[in-house]
């Protein structure tokens, strides 16, 4: 019989604000302690304190496997500066990063930044797809060994190795190349919420993991087929798509719902690891994306718990095998598009 395939899990470690570093730390270290594949931190415009790719930054050096994939909004930040502060998380964690791509439809939040009307749900996911594509042309922009720092020279990098990338998008152009190295993974992993139908496409298109909530198992897995028959139509591997169902958790020792409603689940970790692994073996989903309602409490019960009563049953892992988020989820280190064509001029 063919093995099993892995099961991958991860938590979101609470949103803003994020001014409190030491509380983040912990979260992260608790995670890493129960071997998750990667730990989200959602974000909004308008809070106190650093945004959330810059809280994750700043805890990277505080932790060693843990992946970390914060939440970025693509709506009213330049694409430029999107890539090149996800590039550098990726470089602070040693090819640790991700990012969860988000966006704002929301008139007040237009009004901070005034940059421009208010975009609709469809345009702003449509931007955030074309936000995506160039990052990852701009992450290829510089081949895996375009630094040659040759002291004799004065020669930092081989400009042959360097490339514009040339990218025009509904409402903004991108030249390049990129003012950051190419990220220890080639692309950071790319995270979108594809619960609602206006994100499926972005999610089918660009995302390395899809998010969604379901209420069932048939309901994962069908919006799982489908994630995965777009992602095809767009001439993708739909075999490389990690699909992890997102559940809003209490953890506590009341009885357990039958089935999650809407996405949310409350009952003991004995019970959401036996969710967890039913869901798991019938295929719905390849893994479980935890919100905590209480994450200062809920997620040691989740690591101590729930995933050390799935690790006795054979179904998760008992240590960490790679040292990159993208061999966690095991997703090949994609090649430069541009390797094999002239530099700069």
């Amino acid at each position: 019989m063919p093995a099993p395939a892995p099961l991958h899990l991860a938590a979101e470690i609470g949103g803003p604000p994020h001014d409190d570093t030491g509380r983040l730390v912990r979260l992260a270290r608790t995670a890493e302690e129960g071997l998750l594949d990667f730990v989200t931190l959602a974000d909004s415009f308008g809070g106190p304190g650093p945004d959330a790719l810059g809280a994750l930054a700043r805890i990277a050096p505080e932790t060693g496997r843990i992946g970390l994939v914060p939440t970025v909004t693509t709506t009213h930040t330049e694409p430029f500066h999107v890539q090149a502060g996800v590039a550098t998380l990726d470089w602070v964690s040693r090819g640790r990063a991700g990012w969860r791509v988000d966006v704002s439809t929301s008139a007040a939040e237009n009004r901070l930044v005034g940059r421009r009307e208010t975009l609709g749900p469809a345009a702003a996911w449509a931007e955030a797809g074309e936000v995506a594509e160039v990052s990852r042309l701009l992450w290829d922009s510089w081949e895996d060994d375009a630094e040659i720092r040759d002291t004799s020279t004065g020669r930092f990098v081989d400009r042959d190795k360097l490339h514009y990338v040339d990218y025009r998008g509904t409402a903004f152009g991108i030249r390049g190349p990129s003012i950051v190295p190419r990220p220890p993974q080639g692309h950071p992993v790319t995270v979108v919420d594809a619960s609602a139908a206006v994100s499926r496409d972005t999610a089918a298109r660009h995302a390395d993991v899809a998010l969604l909530r379901a209420r069932t198992a048939e309901e994962a897995a069908a919006l799982g087929a489908d994630l995965r028959a777009r992602a095809a139509a767009h001439g993708r591997d739909p075999g490389a798509l990690r699909i992890l169902a997102t559940l809003v958790v209490d953890l506590g020792d009341g009885p357990a719902a039958s089935a999650p409603d809407g996405g949310h689940f409350g009952g003991s970790p004995a019970e959401l690891a036996d969710l967890i692994a039913r869901w798991h073996a019938g295929g719905a989903v390849d893994g479980f994306h935890l919100v905590p309602l209480a994450p200062d409490t809920g997620l040691a019960r989740f690591t101590r718990g729930t995933v050390a009563a799935l690790r006795e049953r054979g179904l998760f892992r008992d240590r960490y095998e790679d040292t990159t988020l993208r061999g966690h989820l095991r997703l090949a280190r994609p090649a430069s598009q541009y390797a094999t064509t002239g530099g700069v001029s």
